[in-house]
Order: C-alpha cells, then sequence, then structure tokens
C-alpha cells in the first residue's frame, strides 16, 4: 500500500467501546460496514471490464472475498446480540452513488479511497473493541482489504498518467472526500459525544481525509497538499469531475472488453508460446 498500517491508524489515546453497555453503537457501525460488504458485489461487474486477465483474476478473488465479509460481519452482530439495520443515507452514496461509471473511476473511488476509508474504520475498531472474537474478525477482513486498497492504488497510479484522466480523479476524489466529511458529522451526531472514542470522531474524521489527501499524491492525482487550492478551484474541480462522468459509460462502451483482447494479453500469449515450445 501507499501508506503504511501506522500511517493509517489513529491513535484514540486508550479509549475503547465496552460491552453490553455499548452493543447498540456498535451495531450502527456494523450496520455501515455489512451494507459496504454488501455493494462489494459490484465487483463483479468490472470484470468482463478489467483491462487484462490479471486484473480480471484479482476482480474475482476479490469478489468472493466481499462476500465472505458478509458473513463475518453476521458473526459479528451474533456476538452482540443485535440484529442488522439499514445504513445511513451518505455510507449508501459513497458505496452505490459513487460507484465507478468507468475502469479509472472504479479503481481510485472504490478501491484506492472507499475501502481505504472502510480499513482505517477497521484499524480504528481493532484498536477500540475489547471482544477479542470481533477484533479477530476484523483482522481477517482488514488483511484482504489491504490487498483491495493495494491493487487500487496500482491502477490508480497507471490511471494517473493520462493528464484527462488525472484531473477527472482528482475532481471525483474530492467529491468522495466533501462526502466523507459529511459522513463524519454525521456519525458523530448518531453516537453522540459523551462516549470516549466518539468524542473523538471529528478528529478521526480528518485524520481520514489527511491520510486520504496522502494518497492522492503518492497515486499521483495530487502534487500539492489541498490548502493550496482556493474553494474556487476546488469547486472547479468537483463540477468537471461530475460533468466529465455522465461522458464516461460512451467512452467505455468504445473500449474493447476482455473478450476481445485476451489473445494479446501477456497471461495467455506467454503461456501459448510456453506450451508450442514443449511440444516434439
Amino acid at each position: 500500500m501507499l501508506l503504511t498500517r501506522d500511517e493509517i491508524r489513529f491513535d484514540f489515546g486508550g479509549a475503547q467501546f465496552e460491552l453490553p453497555r455499548d452493543r447498540a453503537l456498535l451495531g450502527w457501525v456494523f450496520d455501515q460496514f455489512l451494507y459496504g460488504e454488501v455493494t462489494g458485489i459490484q465487483v463483479g461487474h468490472w470484470i468482463h471490464r478489467a483491462p487484462n486477465v490479471e486484473s480480471a483474476r484479482f476482480l474475482a478473488r476479490q469478489c468472493a472475498q466481499e462476500l465472505a465479509h458478509i458473513g463475518l460481519v453476521r458473526q459479528i452482530f451474533d456476538v452482540l446480540e443485535v440484529e442488522p439495520r439499514p445504513a445511513h443515507r451518505w455510507v449508501r452514496f459513497l458505496s452505490t452513488g459513487l460507484m465507478g461509471a468507468g475502469w479509472e473511476e472504479h479503481v481510485c473511488l472504490e478501491m484506492a479511497l472507499g475501502e481505504g476509508y472502510v480499513l482505517a474504520v477497521f484499524y480504528a475498531l481493532i484498536d477500540t473493541v475489547p471482544e477479542p472474537r470481533i477484533r479477530r474478525l476484523l483482522e481477517v477482513a482488514a488483511r484482504q482489504e489491504e490487498t483491495h486498497v493495494a491493487f487500487g492504488e496500482t491502477q490508480t497510479r497507471i490511471a494517473a498518467r493520462s493528464p484527462r484522466v488525472r484531473q477527472h480523479l482528482l475532481g471525483m476524489a474530492l467529491l468522495s472526500l466533501v462526502v466523507l466529511r459529511r459522513l463524519g458529522v454525521a456519525a458523530g451526531r448518531r453516537l453522540g459525544a459523551d462516549h470516549p472514542v466518539c468524542r473523538q470522531l471529528p478528529a478521526f474524521t480528518a485524520h481520514v481525509a489527511a491520510m486520504s489527501e496522502i494518497r492522492l499524491q503518492r497515486a499521483g492525482l495530487l502534487d500539492a497538499p489541498l490548502v493550496t487550492l482556493s474553494r474556487l478551484q476546488r469547486a472547479r474541480l468537483i463540477a468537471a469531475g461530475a460533468c466529465g462522468r455522465a461522458l464516461l459509460p460512451l467512452r467505455m462502451a468504445r473500449r474493447p472488453r476482455l473478450t476481445s483482447t485476451y489473445l494479446q494479453d501477456p497471461a495467455i500469449a506467454r503461456s501459448s508460446v510456453a506450451l508450442r515450445s514443449s511440444i516434439p
């Protein structure tokens, strides 16, 4: 990954949730996770749009992992002894409303950024939930999420080589960060400020946004800290990104699918050469 676990982690100063007192609070948190894991099956949409066989193979593995995470979150609900409820509207927007309109949007918005947000919350819960059964389940999911984020970062760096794509992705990434901050405010209102963990939500949200900004810089989308951009410049980038998003499906439709390019794919062409050379 472009950021280390230590960089992503937030210091809660030893504050922890307590069970059974906080089962309702944690139930609300995992309501959001459950929705995100269910929408993880959107990955399947991109398998036949993948640029090569290796990427398609990775996405197929990721799709299976996301489905498995649904079972992990269900186990956490069982430990908490609560039942899942609908996710917050900002979570639904981040997971579904910002579903990629093209391959570059998918790997940037959903994988590098979106799953980067999820990973930061996984780390936070591992540090603040004392129940060992829940922490073990979160560790399993976090290790797999790390590979998803890393794949998204690598693909985003490739996409950023095009100045046009780079500017578009930056605008959409800024929109994603705006929604992240709105979600942080909404979560703070829902969870309250009396709890020693929850009262740190504003600082935690700011930390996640700051780490996401560093990710954008290291992925090649951002040349300098966001503070160097005026509000007007940010608004223009977001507006341009949203307008360009409307045209992405048309450009994607013109791109050849994997079923048209597979014979030139290194994973297949290399195997074909090896097979021919082995025939006496």
